[in-house]
């Protein structure tokens, strides 16, 4: 059953102007129809969107860990740390930590009891990825990342030839449900351009 704007609690309605509010304002822009918006806040939006697509039924606190999957990302950012895989896997942890800490700060401003904070931290986190609610959540990641993103990280990285491309789709598809890999192939627009990579990707 989806939720229509009359189900949403109002500590819910008010958690996720917290975090949109917090989005806003990131300093990094992203043009979508034209407009510049926080890049942060568009990226919160298609979550949210997308969620609502692959998994109606989603409760309220896997709708608050998808809308906070990013909050304030561009605070801590990649360069900080070292520009090898050690980097990248301590920067991912630490963003991890901070976006739990973010939206539950942001959660008990508007209302929510300690439970539900440490619920959807515990999906923030990461901490326990045979959680049905926390794969949801990764689900929701790869489908937007496919849909939306995947295409301008192409274009991004020229470089890269088939077998790095065969590898990151995998690696995306590996974190994803059947659930969500059914619904990939199906319930989303796939960047045109990238259809018979991602085809060979997940059927070989």
């Amino acid at each position: 059953m989806s939720h229509s704007t009359a189900d949403i609690s109002v500590r819910e309605k008010r958690a996720i102007e917290n975090f949109d509010a917090a989005n806003a304002a990131d300093p990094n822009v992203e043009i979508v129809n034209g407009t510049a918006r926080a890049k942060e806040l568009v990226y919160a939006e298609r979550m949210t969107a997308m969620l609502a697509r692959f998994a109606p039924e989603a409760d309220e606190t896997v709708r608050l860990a998808v809308r906070a999957q990013h909050i304030e990302r561009w605070r801590i950012a990649r360069d900080s740390y070292p520009a090898n895989r050690a980097g990248y896997h301590d920067w991912r942890t630490t963003l991890y930590g901070f976006h739990a800490d973010r939206a539950g700060a942001l959660m008990r401003d508007a209302g929510y009891d300690e439970d539900s904070i440490a619920r959807v931290a515990t999906m923030l986190r990461k901490a326990n990825l045979n959680d049905p609610a926390t794969q949801m959540m990764e689900d929701v990641v790869g489908l937007v990342f496919i849909e939306s993103y995947m295409a301008d990280f192409a274009a991004k990285h020229p470089e890269y030839d088939e077998a790095k491309w065969l590898g990151i789709v995998r690696k995306t598809w590996a974190k994803m449900s059947s659930r969500g890999q059914a619904f990939a192939l199906s319930g989303i627009q796939l960047p045109v351009a990238l259809v018979p990579l991602i085809t060979k990707a997940v059927t070989k």
